[in-house]
């Protein structure tokens, strides 16, 4: 049986820790598909074609991975797709209750779908999105916090 997950985010921009999290989902799936969504609550960084080329770069070189853009509930795309299950990823308690209440929405718009939450390995707790926007706001070294290969475009 093919098993595919969708790993939904805002991914402004997807950093090492995203990455940690597919590679692992990725023993879990025989296909992730990363949905870089609209937030209404985020303004975004990078422009929604940016960040896809971002994961591009990331994951490249690994199988079965799609990279898509949606907008409006992550439910609504994991039924037009046929997908069953939601990837998430936390780096901590904070997270770990954010993402389980909006697994619990989900499960109550959507029953049939699954999320599984994956904690972030260890060395890749303190990495946020946020930090690396940061970062690049004043002019400095992001490449700790990005997957090798990672060109992020330059700020304005």
């Amino acid at each position: 049986m093919h098993k595919t997950a969708l790993f939904p985010g805002s991914f402004d921009p997807f950093t090492a820790g995203h990455l940690n999290i597919l590679r692992r989902a990725l023993t879990m799936f025989d296909k992730v598909v990363i949905a870089v969504g609209v937030n209404q609550d985020k303004r975004g960084f990078y422009t929604n074609e940016q960040k896809k080329d971002i994961i591009r770069q990331a994951v490249k070189g690994i199988d079965n991975v799609a990279v898509i853009e949606y907008d409006g509930l992550t439910v609504d795309v994991c039924r037009s797709l046929g997908i069953n299950h939601i990837v998430r990823g936390v780096r901590n308690m904070l997270d770990f209750e954010n993402e389980r209440a909006i697994a619990d929405a989900n499960r109550r718009l959507a029953p049939e779908i699954e999320t599984i939450i994956i904690p972030t390995a260890q060395e890749f707790a303190h990495i946020s999105s946020s930090a690396v926007r940061d970062i690049l706001r004043h002019k400095g070294d992001t490449s700790l916090f990005m997957s090798e290969g990672v060109t992020l475009p330059p700020v304005e």
